[in-house]
């Protein structure tokens, strides 16, 4: 058996189209959306994403102001570029790029932020919204995972999906996700990670598996029943090389599966820019008309 592939790109294109006649009214109301973007240090991966996520966010005519700290710079000095744009009504949205240096709080750092501009949807406010089903940023990955799935014609509403991890990033979250009653979730949904001794018997059994653990090549093909929908969220970098969680050879026994490349990806970007122009929308959304 080989795998169908699941691409992301086609994904992220449907979302970016929906969005640009929505960022040109804005902007023609004098409303031009913007990210604020906060890098510390010069790791050349985490450059590389904000490079990314500002040139994506010109093309769809979003502002981008950017502020770069050195690695060696203080936590008063993130707070205090997380706080300028907190105060910058230009900026609907912002991000830390993560990871920090480790003599950073990143945590204490996303506590100063204005939740209503959090465009990765991981600010505890925001998660808590989630996981009470309120109207908020939702976590970019998980996010475009739901879509994904959805765009491929992947029902799960009914279905069993077993998510391999348990971080804040993307399997918590996740599973918050995919259990609310939409008809692009409404799943019965397993969370395990790798302190469970025999987890490979929970990705067994189910229909869908997303890899989340954070561990190059964790899900080998005995761990995916046959036909099974495979997804692979969870990545490491050894330098510039990226190490998925999927090893190559389960495309030979699951029904589908995400490309090593170019899968959860370009849909965790299109989710981040939906967020902020979706956080610029209810800032500038026209006043309620009295009764």
């Amino acid at each position: 058996m080989t795998a169908k592939l699941l691409p992301g790109g086609p994904v992220a294109d449907a979302v970016f189209a929906d969005l640009r006649p929505r960022i040109a009214a804005l902007t023609g109301a004098g409303h031009q959306p913007g990210l604020g973007t906060v890098l510390v240090g010069d790791d050349s991966a985490s450059a590389g994403y904000i490079r990314m996520k500002q040139e994506k966010a010109a093309e769809l005519g979003l502002r981008s102001p950017h502020r770069h700290l050195p690695a060696d710079c203080t936590q008063a000095d993130l707070v205090a570029a997380i706080r300028e744009f907190n105060e910058d009504p230009a900026v609907d949205g912002m991000l830390v790029q993560h990871p920090v240096p480790a003599h950073l709080d990143y945590e204490a750092a996303m506590l100063e932020m204005d939740p209503d501009k959090d465009v990765d949807g991981l600010h505890p406010v925001n998660l808590g919204r989630l996981a009470l089903g309120m109207p908020g940023p939702v976590p970019c990955t998980p996010a475009g995972i739901e879509a994904l799935l959805a765009h491929h014609g992947i029902s799960i509403a009914g279905r069993e999906v077993c998510i391999l991890g348990r971080g804040t990033t993307l399997g918590r979250p996740l599973a918050l996700l995919l259990t609310q009653k939409r008809p692009t979730a409404n799943a019965a949904v397993t969370v395990v990670h790798t302190g469970v001794p025999n987890w490979g018997d929970y990705t067994r059994r189910a229909e869908i598996v997303v890899a989340a653990a954070g561990v190059p090549g964790i899900l080998q093909p005995e761990h995916v029943t046959p036909g099974a929908v495979v997804v692979g969220g969870g990545v490491r970098y050894e330098g510039r090389r990226l190490l998925p969680d999927v090893d190559e050879s389960v495309a030979e026994v699951a029904g589908a599966i995400t490309p090593r490349v170019g899968g959860v990806g370009p849909t965790t970007v299109a989710m981040l820019l939906r967020n902020c122009v979706e956080a610029a929308e209810r800032r500038h959304a026209p006043a309620p008309t009295p009764a």
